[in-house]
């Protein structure tokens, strides 16, 4: 009861007309900085940062939460509609979101994302207000090894996925640590793989750079190609009808909506992981439970249901650490927390305590951000729609133009943007050659998270490996990893005894 007066309370801070304003102009704000490639949720946050100077400061962090929120919707927006991720944590959304949009279900895909985004959102956000403190100690009890472990999960998850051929699944895996590696050593500080000096490779390759290279540049490449410069989606059209319909249908994927979130929202508490990893991670499970794993990649729309539920989930989730232990779970929450600090507010448990106002205040506004957020996003569909409706030889040179400043914006390098087009070419030939991109991206990611974990417990258990088996959170991951690393041979094994049973 306790809990329910404080959130009552901040309903009713969240709905004073100034924050209500503030909530409404953030999501709409992040809606089109999330649309935007290489802008994204933590530019865009950085950026409006000095103007919250001009509100207090419960209203100004409940400002930058409403951007936050809003462009973790808009993110799906271009990577549907233009094969191009409007940041990292879209990047999964973009597997099956843009195929959908070329059969012309454009408004399909959507409708998923948003209303996808709305139920981890404000599944994250009960989670949030129920189990804040609870959770921020589960969190703390994940070390190195447990991380590392976490790590494996994910590569296992998509090598021991049905449907992809597995030894181009493990070449694209191994491929994208590679480029994880590239730049200066974690412990030594020695550069590697820096290709002869160049120094644009000191700050190793920006993973928004090879996204958008190989989604943005390879994409509009391979659309080119099959399309001839026509229209490749003038069959999408939205109604009222059409929209209750496909919300009618996303009722039957209430799993996979549970699973993404719960999924994302523990992802996002970890210190350092954010909504990135929680999203290639929900899409890996979803592919992995799902009855028809094949068709994922060719347009199923729980390839975009799993990880939008994932993302807003992860960037709730990534709020906890912040508010309850002072470290940022995500990129974006270590800007908030640098907010926060400027604005006199101590980060901690005693915030719960001492700055009620402010966190039951955030806390109420997250829901109400969360509901425009859907109500916007849906309302602007037919404009979104509207894009796609015009020919390819104009989209393509837009497109271009995008990757271009996308591929700029992280680092203003024009290395990175050469970079970029070396990406599109490659993302281009895989395509062309069957290779799934999905691990690739995922290595990426997941590299600089999963190295620094694995040296750090070799270096505190002195070299030896059964660390990651012997500590009961690290050992029980590590044997779901191995359990769907095995998954392929004792397939291979029941298809092969099968088959000499039909022989005899």
């Amino acid at each position: 009861m306790e809990i329910l007066n404080l959130l009552m309370d901040g309903f009713i801070i969240s709905f004073q007309p100034l924050n209500l304003a503030l909530i409404i102009g953030g999501v709409t704000v992040g809606l089109f900085i999330g649309a935007m490639p290489g802008l994204g949720s933590v530019n865009g946050v950085a950026i409006l940062l000095p103007m919250t100077f001009l509100v207090p400061p419960t209203s100004a962090v409940i400002f930058l939460a409403a951007i936050y929120y809003g462009a973790m919707y808009g993110g799906a927006i271009s990577s549907i509609m233009l094969g191009i991720p409007g940041a990292s944590t879209a990047v999964a959304t973009t597997f099956d979101g843009r195929p959908l949009a070329l059969q012309g279900l454009a408004d399909k895909a959507l409708v998923a994302a948003a209303t996808a985004s709305f139920v981890g959102g404000t599944i994250s956000v009960v989670l949030f207000t129920l189990f804040a403190l609870p959770m921020a100690e589960v969190a703390l009890a994940f070390g190195p090894p447990e991380t590392f472990a976490l790590m494996m999960l994910a590569f296992a998850t998509f090598i021991g996925l049905g449907g992809d051929d597995i030894p181009k699944t493990l070449f694209s895996i191994f491929i994208g640590l590679v480029f994880s590696a590239v730049g200066l050593d974690i412990i030594s500080g020695e550069p590697r793989l820096i290709f002869g000096g160049l120094t644009g490779f000191f700050h190793g390759i920006n993973f928004l750079v090879l996204a958008i290279g190989i989604y943005g540049i390879g994409e509009m490449l391979w659309t080119i190609e099959i399309s001839q410069g026509e229209a490749m989606m003038s069959k999408a059209t939205v109604t009222v009808k059409r929209v209750i319909d496909n919300l009618k249908e996303l009722l039957r994927l209430w799993k996979t909506m549970l699973m993404g979130s719960f999924l994302g929202y523990f992802v996002g508490i970890l210190p350092a992981a954010g909504a990135t990893p929680g999203s290639l991670m929900a899409y890996g499970v979803a592919k992995q439970i799902a009855k028809d794993p094949e068709s994922f990649g060719k347009g199923n729309v729980e390839g975009v249901v799993a990880p939008e539920c994932a993302n807003n989930a992860a960037s709730t989730g990534s709020m906890l650490p912040m508010l309850t232990l002072g470290i940022p779970g995500s990129p974006t929450t270590a800007i908030l927390l640098g907010g926060m600090v400027m604005w006199g507010l101590e980060p901690g448990p005693l915030v719960f305590v001492d700055h009620p106002d402010f966190v039951w205040g955030l806390i109420a506004s997250l829901y109400s951000a969360n509901l425009f957020s859907l109500i916007i996003n849906i309302a602007f569909i037919p404009a979104f729609i509207w894009v796609l409706r015009l020919p390819f030889t104009i989209l393509a040179p837009i497109i271009f133009v995008l990757c271009i400043i996308g591929g700029y914006v992280p680092t203003q390098d024009m290395h990175d943007v050469w970079l970029m087009l070396i990406f599109g070419v490659v993302g281009y030939l895989m395509r062309k050659l069957d290779y799934p991109m999905a691990p690739v991206v995922l290595a990426i990611v997941l590299g600089p998270l999963a190295e620094p974990a694995m040296r750090q417990s070799l270096i505190g258990s002195h070299g030896d490996m059964t660390i990651f088996f012997t500590r009961p959170i690290s050992g029980t991951i590590m044997a779901f990893a191995i359990g769907f690393l095995v998954m392929p041979l004792i397939k291979m094994a029941i298809d092969a005894r099968r088959r000499k049973r039909e022989r005899t």
